[in-house]
């Protein structure tokens, strides 16, 4: 039965109240929410724009990243019936203003630290989005009568839902104009083709979607929002384009599928064999590819388990869409044993036109078009559609410019059927270069073979004018170390170009070729490459350069790019230009939190994932381009052990407490504990902060002050460097002090929940450790002094500017906390404290607000310590 609007599927949200709807992280945390939660979000939402005056057919902009509160933003301007505006993450706040004066925007839902929009009547009211999830209470079903009387009037499939404004270049944008039955003809037979399997669907049961699509973008909306409420299914974000990030939130989160577009799978792709490479595994890649050609698909996944293992055993799909895979991408994935799953569509067709079966897609295809639309070719090859699912049209100069009604809708791109009735695609229309014979040569034949071609990254075919008539040329991306010079690499790019016109018909061979200097082309927010801008940048070297041309990168290149990075992170004293024999450390003065930054904002840009003692031990540019061409199968040299967080193991770990630590520390120490009030009206996890002053005694003081919910779920943060002493001590010591200091580490973590806290190689993975024990109701314990003080005077230190850094991403109440006595004992060299001698006090707990700088919140801490 057809539905009315695109509301009628809360009726599928409060089906599935008790189900996970969507998980994000937030810095080294994981949040997650249900389809109750999101019910009575998304009513206080719409009650919320009502009262702001937001009546239905009004506009609202949502600008911000992927995130729950995005999702109810949305789906409370569907219920008010008023019409969603999206707008990229990236986008620009001039463009953010044109676009809100063209809709005369009433409302902006934005993510905090976004700019003030501007329209003609000035600034427009802006709601913080994580401001629409707070201070409600949530009661399952509750309020899942109430969302059909929420509009001003009935909401049909005539409504709009949305405008989307696909361009951010343009002086005058004009949005894509799209309906509730816009989507509902998309959906719809998604529907009744998931029906047949709904009988094997429960099986598979929790169904998880990590989207890295933005929901901005039309794809992300119907694959995030609308298809997981059919399914029962979870959509976790992941905001990391990063192979080895998405592998990790693959396998944690134990994912169903996949949701991407093809950038996204080709550096993934890319990813996967690197790191197989650093374990010394290509040659068993290339010798087990070529074998399970033609072979069943448990088979393949039999053979490449080893790949499957990363992922998780429950990952079987990769949802593809935005864009025409490439056709090596699409075959690595299928030959490796998995579904790879292809749509086609646009904007203007809320997504989707075409779709591949999950279990009998046609290699190289883009499906079957689905049901419900008109479909056919026109002369030229250019695929038309009409049907429902088509844009009512555009939204320009302040109102609706209708299409046509029923009218072909030309999609500029050219295909053709196969025998078989699948949907293939060639390139699109203008792209499409008529060379002097009048023969078609389409750029994605001449990608192809290009990118069979060694040392190749990626590419880009434009054309350009020769006489009046069109050539193609050749834009070329070369992988890591291969800069298309022959003088400093062994695959230049002549040599791609030479096997790839081998492969090519006389017609369609390249005879111009530039190399882009950059590590990656200019794209668009979903990976596609902005073909204007490489053409007119392609023009000019050429017009200045002539032929066989290619662009200079002027000494620049990676290490260029690198200086750039670098310079965000240096000293006013740092020359300005980038040599490779720049210092990192005394040039440019990196401090800890630096080094963190820099490593991140390097693996973002590479698409690699860098060891952080490695990478805290790189002196010069050169150090970290060698990083980056070799990075490291291991991320950290440390170990984070989460078996210690297990129930079992808490219950050991208390057994043992309270036999023998408890009474210990009441023996030697006997501390007054001033200030637990101070928690007595506290739930939930918290960040507790105190000074150092030994490492023996410090960890029992603080667990003996805290009340039973938090001594008995405590994970202690304690030197990464000492630990890694005691796990690995030195082969020169005798043997038995060997064994005394593994004994000593294996009992410290087991019986204490220690994680490591590195002082000098990064503190990533020890953040995310204790994001884990964050969201497993576990607090942390962390001296931000980072050793025992042995100072004079027993003055508190410096806090490290890390427990900043850790503060901001853990989002959780921070307990401070001062132990006093200790220092004294120990100067004197006693083991048995006088009554009331030592102290712990417990201060009131505090909260930064979002975006104040790491290094004002550990000397904000300080003082608040220093002061209690």
């Amino acid at each position: 039965m057809a539905r009315a609007n695109l509301i009628s599927l809360f009726a599928e949200f409060a089906r599935h109240a008790k189900d996970i709807v969507a998980v994000q992280r937030h810095g080294y945390r994981r949040e997650s929410w249900t389809y109750t939660q999101l019910i009575d979000c998304t009513v206080s939402c719409a009650v919320l724009l009502r009262e702001r005056g937001v009546r239905t057919g009004e506009r609202v902009i949502l600008w911000g990243p992927n995130s729950f509160e995005w999702m109810v933003a949305f789906w409370g301007c569907l219920l008010r019936g008023a019409v969603a505006v999206p707008l990229d993450d990236g986008a620009t706040i001039e463009f953010a203003s044109r676009v809100a004066r063209e809709t005369n925007a009433r409302l902006v839902f934005a993510a905090r630290g976004k700019p003030e929009i501007q329209s003609d009547a000035g600034g427009v009211v802006t709601i913080a989005f994580d401001d629409t999830t707070r201070g409600i209470t949530f009661v399952p079903g509750a309020r899942v009568a109430d969302y059909t009387r929420l509009a001003d009037e009935p909401v049909t499939r005539n409504h709009i839902a949305e405008i989307l404004f696909t361009s951010g270049t343009t002086a005058e944008p004009r949005g894509v104009v799209l309906t509730h039955g816009n989507f509902l003809a998309n959906l719809e037979p998604l529907e009744k083709g998931i029906d047949p399997y709904r009988k094997y669907e429960r099986w598979m049961h929790p169904l998880r979607f990590v989207s890295l699509v933005p929901l901005s973008h039309v794809f992300g909306q119907v694959m995030a929002l609308f298809v997981p409420p059919l399914l029962g299914a979870t959509t976790v974000f992941e905001p990391s384009t990063n192979p080895s990030e998405i592998i990790r939130t693959i396998s944690r989160e134990r994912a169903t599928a996949l949701i991407a577009v093809p950038r996204m799978l080709d550096g993934l792709q890319a990813g996967i064999k690197r790191d197989l490479e650093a374990a010394g595994q290509k040659k068993w890649l290339t010798r087990e590819f070529d074998r399970v050609q033609g072979r069943k698909f448990l088979r393949r996944a039999w053979k490449f388990r080893r790949i499957h293992r990363r992922f998780g055993w429950k990952f079987w799909a990769f949802i593809s869409g935005g864009a025409a895979m490439t056709p090596e991408t699409e075959e690595f994935f299928r030959r490796i044993g998995y579904a790879v799953v292809q749509g086609y569509g646009m904007t203007e067709t809320a997504s989707l036109i075409s779709l591949n079966h999950p279990f009998r897609a046609a290699q190289g295809s883009i499906g079957k078009v689905l049901p419900g639309r008109e479909f056919r070719l026109a002369d030229d090859g250019e695929i038309l559609v009409r049907g429902e699912n088509v844009s009512a049209g555009y939204w320009q100069d302040g109102g609706l410019q209708t299409s046509g009604g029923t009218a072909w809708l030309p999609t500029g791109d050219v295909g053709e059927l196969d025998a078989d009735g699948n949907l293939r695609f060639r390139g699109r229309k203008k792209s499409v270069i008529v060379t002097p014979a009048g023969l078609n040569v389409y750029p994605g034949d001449l990608e192809h073979a290009l990118r069979q071609q060694v040392g190749l990254k990626d590419c880009v075919i434009v054309a350009i004018e020769r006489g009046g008539n069109a050539e193609p040329c050749a834009v070329l991306l070369m992988q890591d170390g291969h800069t298309g010079d022959s003088a400093s690499s062994n695959v230049t790019a002549a040599d791609a170009i030479e096997g790839a016109n081998a492969s090519l018909a006389e017609y369609q061979r390249m005879r111009t070729w530039v190399v882009w200097p950059d590590a990656d082309f200019p794209r668009t927010p979903t990976g596609k490459p902005r073909l204007g801008a490489i053409t007119t940048v392609t023009m000019q070297v050429l017009n200045g350069g002539g032929e066989n041309a290619r662009i200079s990168s002027s000494g620049e290149g990676r290490a260029g790019e690198l200086s750039t990075l670098l310079h965000r992170f240096s000293a006013p004293n740092v020359p300005e230009s980038g040599g490779s024999g720049q210092r990192l450390e005394s040039q440019l003065n990196l401090s800890s939190l630096d080094r963190v930054e820099l490593m991140s904002a390097l693996e973002e840009r590479y698409q690699v994932e860098l060891n952080e003692t490695q990478f805290a031990q790189a002196k010069t540019i050169v150090d970290i381009e060698k990083l980056l061409q070799a990075p490291s199968v291991r991320r950290s040299d440390f170990v984070y052990p989460l078996w210690t967080l297990s129930a079992p193991m808490r219950w050991v770990r208390l057994a043992v407490y309270y036999v023998l630590v408890w009474p210990a520390t009441q023996i030697f120490g006997h501390p007054r504990i001033v200030g637990v009030d101070h928690l007595r009206e506290m739930h939930g996890p918290v960040l507790v902060v105190s000074n150092h002053v030994t490492r023996r005694d410090d960890s029992g003081l603080i667990m003996a002050a805290l009340p039973p919910r938090y001594r008995h779920m405590l994970a202690t943060a304690v030197g990464g460097e000492t630990l890694q002493t005691m796990r690995h001590p030195p082969r020169e010591w005798f043997f038995a002090k060997r064994w005394a200091y593994r004994i000593g580490y294996w009992l410290m973590t087991a019986l204490f929940t220690t994680f490591p806290l590195p002082q000098y190689s990064g503190f990533r993975e020890s953040f995310r450790f204790a994001g884990t024990a964050i969201d497993r109701g576990y607090s942390v314990l962390v001296f931000p002094e980072g050793h025992g003080n042995d100072s004079e005077t027993g003055e508190m230190d410096k806090f490290q500017s890390g427990i900043g850094l850790l503060a901001e991403n853990l989002s959780v109440p921070i307990v401070p906390m001062r132990i006093d006595g200790v220092w004294k004992m120990r100067r004197e060299g006693r083991r048995f404290a006088k009554r009331g001698e030592i102290t712990v006090r417990i201060g009131s707990s505090v909260r930064f607000p979002q975006g104040t700088p790491p290094e004002e919140i550990a000397s904000r801490l300080r003082q608040v310590i220093v002061e209690m």
